[in-house]
């Protein structure tokens, strides 16, 4: 019989995720809220996911996510950035039971460090992103 003992890890308690439905797969062409100028994004990598084998990774609202601006000021096109998803049409269930979904998928481009590349958020942040990522809260008009 085995004596180790199954109570708390040795990182600690982790605190109670919620399920959120990963509706933004690889190739998506998503919206930019942020000023940085980019109009479109497509993603291309989802940063930490974990799936099964030979199964496309997606994204969903809070995640990191490594796109492509496929619309936007030549400085920006073709090029590789971070991104945090904000908002998902797909419907977000919350602890409450209340559903959360939004007319549009969207993104705002982040640095390697976690800062906003842009100074403002055209639209609402869902709070699951602004609880992940309490700079994009910050400056978040509405978070819903």
């Amino acid at each position: 019989m085995s004596t180790k003992s199954r109570a708390v890890s040795a990182k600690g308690v982790e605190e109670f995720k919620t399920y959120i439905t990963r509706a933004l797969p690889l190739n998506a062409v998503i919206t930019c809220a942020d000023n940085t100028g980019a109009k479109t994004l497509r993603i291309i990598m989802v940063s930490k996911a974990k799936t099964r084998l030979s199964r496309y990774p997606a994204a969903s609202v809070g995640d990191h996510i490594i796109c492509v601006v496929k619309r936007g000021p030549p400085d920006l096109r073709k090029q590789t950035f971070g991104a945090v998803v904000v908002r998902q049409k797909y419907p977000v269930r919350r602890v409450s039971g209340l559903r959360v979904c939004f007319e549009d998928n969207a993104a705002v481009l982040v640095t390697p460090e976690g800062e906003m590349k842009g100074t403002d958020i055209k639209g609402p942040v869902a709070s699951e992103a602004a609880e992940k990522w309490p700079r994009l809260a910050n400056i978040a008009s509405i978070v819903v």
